[in-house]
């Protein structure tokens, strides 16, 4: 989850771009970002996280010293609870600034974000992403964009430095609708293969060719055929390293969470998204909170033998 601001509209130069947040996505994005040849000013909560980017040349500084600079990339879990965001950068951005949050929240929050920058004359844009850690470390990201359509191009020229796919969906608060929609089909998709390899394993069948064949059939999804949730399955993957890394299981949680929220306030049914968000909020509570989402297949193995 990234949010940052670009000085210029028209960005018609690689301004400096100072990126606040350094985590599993934050990393990889800013590494493109010097790849391309933006000059990045970098911070963190934990300085041991700014080491590498600083040794690939980026500059890193405390959060108290990022109010005089033009420009910023933050990446924090929810842009609109975080004080430093809220009140050195929203507070204190300079008019005629861009701001793009990339983290995943609520719509609503999003317009919230749209408001408050509009009263310091800058323009809010949300581009919550999708792919992962490894398509953040390919940039190859996909970037789901909500906001002005007229400044929408000065944020494509940054976006797509970091993806191979930045799509505008409308106004403020599209960007975030497309993200959760995206997630609870991903949290559905995945415990069904979860389910589907289990059942097949079960059956004596091998789980490297169902996976083959799920991959050749009506089957098959990017669980299936690109995160397969089965250890020994795929490699480069979570589940072949004891599901460390990828997308956590908290945040699958707390985007389910979100999902159940905006599905209440339009009157949606959404059943399957439902239970999704109580067995990810199950395994929270049961040791997986930190591990990788496709963890679900450990989890129902262990709630079998239970």
């Amino acid at each position: 989850c990234v949010f940052f601001s670009v000085s210029s509209r028209a960005m018609a130069s690689k301004t400096p771009v100072g990126f606040i947040g350094l985590g599993n996505m934050g990393n990889p994005m800013a590494k493109n970002l010097l790849k391309h040849g933006y000059p990045v000013i970098a911070s963190d909560v934990f300085p041991e996280s700014c080491k590498e980017i600083q040794d690939l040349g980026a500059q890193v500084r405390r959060h108290c010293c990022f109010c005089n600079l033009n420009t910023f990339f933050t990446s924090v879990l929810n842009v609109f609870e975080s004080p430093f965001v809220s009140d050195k950068i929203l507070r204190k951005v300079k008019k005629g600034s861009l701001l793009i949050d990339s983290s995943t929240i609520d719509p609503s929050v999003s317009k919230e974000m749209a408001i408050a920058a509009e009263k310091m004359g800058a323009v809010f844009m949300d581009a919550p992403v999708s792919g992962g850690v490894g398509a953040a470390n390919s940039g190859k990201l996909t970037f789901m964009v909500g906001g002005a359509e007229e400044e929408f191009n000065a944020a494509k020229e940054l976006l797509t430095c970091m993806g191979a796919n930045v799509v505008y969906c409308g106004q403020v608060g599209t960007g975030q609708a497309a993200k959760i929609c995206n997630n609870m089909l991903l949290a559905i998709g995945m415990i069904g293969t979860a389910e589907t390899m289990n059942l097949g394993i079960r059956l004596g069948l091998d789980p490297k060719l169902l996976a083959t064949i799920l991959n050749m059939s009506s089957g098959r999804c990017w669980s299936s055929d690109t995160y397969n949730p089965v250890p020994g399955v795929m490699e480069g993957v979570p589940s072949a390293n004891n599901y460390q890394g990828g997308f956590g299981t908290t945040l699958m949680a707390k985007d389910l969470g979100l999902a159940q929220h905006t599905a209440t306030n339009t009157k949606t049914a959404v059943p399957l998204g439902s239970l999704a968000h109580q067995i990810y909020r199950m395994m929270c509570a049961r040791g997986y909170a930190k591990k990788d989402f496709s963890s679900v297949f450990q989890f129902l193995r262990e709630e079998e033998n239970q």
